[in-house]
Order: C-alpha cells, then sequence, then structure tokens
C-alpha cells in the first residue's frame, strides 16, 4: 500500500496535471474542453501505472458518474473537481464510522470505507481526484482484472443492471477509440439528399392510444441513407411496432440515439457493435404500426429520437435543437473543405 502511494504522490508531482501547462492557456470553450479530457486521461493512465486496471474501465466509470451527476445534481452535490465519482460520506467513511467526515485512511479502512490515500499525503479526501479514483481502482482491485471481475464489481457496487451497461459500453468505446474526445456529432442524413423536417416533438399521436411524438421526423425519399449521430455502442437493433425497423444508439453521454421507420439496416451491423458519427447504419423507409414487416402505412421518413438516462429511466427530449446545429456545422465543414480545395 505504502510503495503504490508513494508511486502515485511521485506520478502526481512530476507531471503537469492539466493540458494548458503544456500548450498554453486560452479562453477558446472548445480548447477548454479538449484540456478538460486531456486532464482527466492524464489522472485515469496515472492510476492505471500503478494498479494495472486498464484507464478505460477507470474512465467509463468516471464518466457514467458525471452522467449521473447532471440528472441527480442535488442528490450528488460535491466541490468541482475533474472527476465525477461520487461516493456518498458513509460509503467513503465506512457506515458505522462515528465521522462521517473522516479523511484517516486508517480509521477509514478499519470501520469498512472505501475511502483510500491516492497521493500519499495521509489523508483520503473524497474530494481529491487523485484519492477518489484510487478508491475505485482499490475497490475493483479485490475482484480481479478480466472483464468478467469487471462486471462482478460493477454489480456489488451499483446492484442494477443498467449501470453495469452503460459503463461497460463507455469502457468499450474509450477502449476503441483511446481517447476521451467523443463528442463530434453528424447530421443523420448526408448533406446531398433531399429531405426536410421541422420540430414535431411533443405532438399527439393516436395510433395505439394517444402519446407524444417523442423524436423529430426527417421526410426524405426511400432508400436515403441513415448515419449515426454519433459514437456510440449499438444497444438495439429490430423491429418496434410503432417505430418498424429501427436502431438505437448509446453514445459517451448516455444518451440513446433512436432512428425508427427504417426500410432495412446495415447488414453487417449487429448489437453490442461501436459505430462512428456518419457511419451508415440503415436506409429511410415507412416499416412501422403494424406487425413485423408491415410498410407503407405513412410517407417515408426517418424517425429520430434522443433520451436522457437518470440510472433507473428513460425520456426524450426535443433533438430538433441539435438536428440544426450538427446540419449548420456539417455544411459549414464542407463549404470550408470547398474552399480550399
Amino acid at each position: 500500500m505504502i510503495y503504490i502511494t508513494t508511486a502515485i504522490l511521485s506520478m502526481y508531482c512530476c507531471h503537469p496535471t492539466s493540458a494548458a501547462e503544456i500548450n498554453g492557456s486560452t479562453t477558446s470553450i472548445e480548447t477548454k474542453q479538449m484540456d478538460t479530457l486531456a486532464s482527466r486521461k492524464l489522472l485515469y493512465e496515472k492510476i492505471s501505472v500503478v494498479t494495472n486496471i486498464p484507464w478505460y474501465r477507470i474512465a467509463a466509470i468516471d464518466q457514467y458518474e458525471h452522467t449521473m451527476t447532471k440528472v441527480h445534481p442535488k442528490d450528488r452535490a460535491h466541490p468541482a473537481r475533474l472527476t465525477g465519482i461520487y461516493m456518498s460520506a458513509p460509503l467513503w467513511a465506512g457506515w458505522l464510522n462515528p465521522d462521517q467526515q473522516d479523511k484517516n485512511p486508517e480509521s477509514i479502512s478499519f470501520f469498512d470505507g472505501y475511502g483510500r490515500d491516492g497521493t500519499g499525503d495521509g489523508m483520503a479526501d473524497a474530494n481529491n481526484d487523485m484519492d477518489v479514483l484510487y478508491s475505485m481502482a482499490d475497490y475493483l482491485l479485490k475482484y480481479g482484472q478480466s472483464k468478467d471481475d469487471f462486471s462482478i464489481a460493477l454489480w456489488e457496487y451499483y446492484h442494477n443492471s443498467r449501470s453495469v451497461q452503460r459503463i461497460q459500453q463507455f469502457s468499450k468505446l474509450y477502449e476503441k477509440f483511446d481517447t476521451l474526445d467523443l463528442n463530434k456529432h453528424t447530421f443523420p442524413l448526408p448533406m446531398n439528399s433531399q429531405y426536410s423536417y421541422r420540430s414535431t416533438w411533443g405532438s399527439g399521436r393516436n395510433w395505439g392510444g394517444f402519446r407524444i411524438h417523442e423524436g423529430t421526423d426527417l421526410f426524405a425519399s426511400y432508400g436515403v441513407p441513415v448515419r449515426s449521430t454519433c459514437y456510440g455502442v449499438v444497444e438495439m437493433k429490430g423491429w418496434n411496432r410503432y417505430g418498424g425497423w429501427r436502431i438505437g444508439i448509446r453514445d459517451i453521454h448516455n444518451h440513446y440515439h433512436y432512428f425508427a421507420h427504417l426500410s432495412g439496416f446495415e447488414k453487417a451491423i449487429k448489437a453490442g457493435d461501436v459505430v462512428n458519427p456518419g457511419q451508415v447504419v440503415g436506409w429511410v423507409g415507412s416499416s412501422g404500426y403494424g406487425k413485423p414487416g408491415t410498410q407503407g402505412k405513412f410517407p417515408p421518413h426517418l424517425h429520430y429520437g434522443i433520451y436522457r438516462d437518470n440510472g433507473f429511466a428513460e425520456w426524450s427530449f426535443d433533438p430538433y435543437p441539435s438536428l440544426l446545429h450538427w446540419e449548420r456545422a456539417e455544411r459549414k465543414s464542407l463549404q470550408t473543405k470547398k474552399g480550399n480545395s
């Protein structure tokens, strides 16, 4: 334990913890975001070096915790820091610990708390980035290093199959692309195709009983390619009596991207696969509103929806602003490339 924390402390002191120290400070929002991601990855890699836990597993847990804080800000309130992992006072200090603000690693360990000293300063601080990450890594080490061990550790920690699935998906994405910068998005239809759309989220729908429209309809001709809007993992592929042939993709921000009424899928893609922004996943159609194979009950279009996850349930939000932003950004990028050619 001593040599591990000393090694972490040595790395922590000898390396810059902010990418701004390397690249110089800037006021650009995009560069600040890149700076934050670079700083986080440096922390994950430091913990990985001394624990042999792959950095992408630590990153996946931390990213999932960030998404949970966004939807439960009051329940998970903590001072601003790079890391997102949140442990309640009883979990950190130990449920029977009379001092729920305890920072002494020895007494915390005595009361079976999860808090550990990751910097070698003799304190286990629930709001110190290195202490938080090392405490989670120490927990994972108790179960082993294999993928199955990782799954078991996640289940024992969260007791929630949704949480386990999300973290495994995030881990797959980080492992595949070897970066935290997975924020790029693409409009779901090619820029050179003919299409139209407007904000239709929340409008009424009657087929199958009254319900609201949980997305935006993009009208286009049969066979127009449908593209992934994000880096993500294919979570669902198949038939739904409302959406017809549909595919669902989970991104790194725990948003579920839903593409429905397809005429068909890209055959090579299956559930569990990783996809890139702009990768073709299917084609525009008019499937749905009936048993498998039902077609033509409405004009061909892509129904596109986005859902947030709070750890226990999901709900839709209006994708129209995002679609407008992605469309404009892609057109601007294409014009820039054309002007430079």
